[in-house]
């Protein structure tokens, strides 16, 4: 967690006056443990926060004024209160600014300005989802200060419509709800489009999560995700005539499925279907295994997931598999897997704490062999959502 004395200290000498009226907030970061390209088959994902996230600064001005600033980037401005509009030259502002003019749209309005700072910790393009812990933590910051109810389902659902309308990115709701919504030592089953949620407990014990970031830039994800987007569609419609209501995949049991599984016609489209059916079954799985704290048994759930992913959804890519097998090697990692989108990005393992810096050594010597390219590590605990802090 960030200083908050050194981050009031940095907020005075950006904007003067004191510390009188200044009000700390936090969001975290978050991580999928298990549940990939499920959310929008109809199926549950698996998401957790982090430790780590986004702190805000923020302090009433007398004005109508909106005061940006962040310890990550020197791009600093002051921009009118209303009206907001999106603006590219304002880089980092428009996720802030995208709620601002979101809220406003809602009738939530200020007869002020305000001055905010923002500290991230999240690793830009990490997919750790530092856009919605920006974006949270600013809904969360407004509506506290507003004296406006404060309903985390809710401000999950305005960021996600902040992301979508104002900055263009079609993003689904499962980051901002981790974020807004998450709880120190849990992890939260969420089925996404109907937001219905439950709190698992995640006693990981002498384990720890340890993020792997390939700082592999991801270049194919967004055509990949149209095309098994458009094949699972297709694994839908060629299910129908034993299925008439069927819509979407998440719908089936694995059971129906693998009983009529024959129906669809192509290899691979089948393949798809395949991976998003046994994804969720390892979803619900996970759930009676932490229940029961089996971590070895939810460990082996996680290197299923990502050995699905990589043979029958074929998302991971080298890299990825890369970095997944040479954890798998480490003695004290009980599953290893990638989180996101897939094609880059990072992987998710559960490593006995003991073995935390030789997987660190062991790991990132063998992915810079087998790449070339140098990972970053970040070691987690599962934290709580939105709060205040100050």
């Amino acid at each position: 967690m960030a200083n908050i004395q050194e981050l009031t200290q940095r907020f005075i000498d950006i904007y003067g006056g004191t510390q009188d009226g200044l009000a700390v907030f936090h969001a975290p970061g978050r991580v999928n443990l298990i549940g990939e390209h499920v959310d929008y088959n109809g199926g549950y994902v698996f998401p957790a926060a982090l430790t780590f996230g986004t702190t805000l600064l923020v302090r009433p001005r007398h004005d109508q004024v909106l005061g940006f600033a962040s310890t990550n980037f020197e791009l600093r401005k002051e921009l009118p209160l209303s009206p907001v509009v999106f603006d590219e030259a304002d880089d980092w502002m428009n996720y802030p600014k995208g709620i601002v003019a979101t809220l406003q749209q809602q009738g939530k309005t200020w007869n002020h300005g305000f001055d905010m700072l923002f500290h991230g910790e999240i690793p830009n393009g990490a997919g750790l989802s530092s856009s919605a812990s920006i974006e949270v933590v600013t809904a969360y910051a407004l509506l506290n200060l507003g004296g406006y109810e404060t309903n985390t389902v809710d401000i999950a659902v305005l960021s996600q419509k902040s992301e979508n309308e104002f900055n263009g990115v079609k993003c689904g709701i499962m980051d901002q709800f981790a974020v807004a919504n998450g709880k120190k030592d849990h992890a939260i089953l969420l089925m996404c489009d109907t937001l219905e949620y439950d709190l698992v407990p995640f006693q990981s014990g002498s384990y720890k999560l340890v993020i792997g970031n390939t700082n592999k830039r991801r270049g194919l994800v967004d055509s990949a995700y149209n095309e098994r987007r458009s094949q699972c569609e297709q694994a839908v419609e060629e299910l129908k005539p034993a299925f008439p209501g069927l819509t979407l995949l998440g719908q089936l049991s694995l059971e129906d499925f693998n009983a009529n599984a024959h129906l669809i016609k192509e290899d691979i489209v089948r393949d798809r279907a395949r991976h998003v059916i046994e994804e969720i079954d390892r979803v619900k799985r996970s759930i009676e295994v932490l229940k029961a704290n089996d971590l070895v048994a939810f460990g082996e759930l996680m290197n299923g997931s990502h050995d699905s992913l990589r043979d029958l959804y074929e998302v991971t890519g080298a890299e990825l598999d890369a970095m997944v097998a040479a954890a798998r090697q480490v003695p004290g990692v009980l599953g290893s897997r990638m989180t996101g989108a897939g094609f880059g990005g990072c992987t998710v393992s559960l490593v006995h704490e003991d073995s935390i810096e030789a997987f660190k050594e062991q790991v990132g010597k063998q992915y810079t062999e087998a790449t070339g390219l140098v990972p970053d590590f970040y070691v987690c605990s599962i934290g709580n959502g939105v709060e205040r802090l100050v």
